[in-house]
């Protein structure tokens, strides 16, 4: 943080030379082809809307949704990765949200991991962007997600 506003200061007097010091590069090598063409090394995680998970999906890190998260960086579950959706769950409108998601994830990681699921802890993430009226009883949707108990990454896919 003392580096970055050191640099903006100087950068905001006219300075020609950084401060000395530790600094970032948001840069990425290119590699030549053989037609001579160039790409880049690093492929840029890829990014989607948490809402927009589905079952199966690996995510980086469990979005912050309380802090006004919306986008949930995407892994490849071959690599570790911080947590899986393995359930997708219905919710009616004056469900008292808590108790009937941790239910249904609960009850949805056996089915999901089998033998493994004494692994794995459970949380979730509520979207309740759908409609609320009379007409649709189920107007949200609990997505729930896996999590090793012990904290680290999990490699690989926990369905069985």
């Amino acid at each position: 943080m003392l580096v970055a506003t050191a640099l903006a200061a100087s950068t905001a007097c006219g300075a020609t030379t950084p401060p000395p010091g530790p600094t970032t590069s948001t840069s990425t090598a290119q590699l030549s082809t053989p037609s001579g063409s160039t790409v880049p090394s690093v492929v840029a995680p890829r990014t989607q809307k948490w809402v927009d998970l589905v079952v199966g999906d690996c995510v980086a890190a469990v979005p912050a949704v309380d802090l006004g998260e919306v986008d949930v960086t995407m892994a490849d579950c071959a690599t570790p990765h911080q947590a899986e959706v393995y359930l997708l769950a219905p919710i009616e409108v004056n469900a008292a949200i808590t108790d009937v998601a941790n239910q249904q994830c609960a009850a949805g990681l056996g089915p999901y991991a089998g033998a493994t699921a004494g692994e794995f802890a459970v949380t979730y993430l509520i979207d309740s962007r759908q409609d609320r009226t009379d007409n649709n009883p189920l107007p949200s949707t609990v997505i729930c997600l896996l999590q090793r108990t012990d904290g680290q990454p999990i490699t690989g896919s926990a369905r069985r």
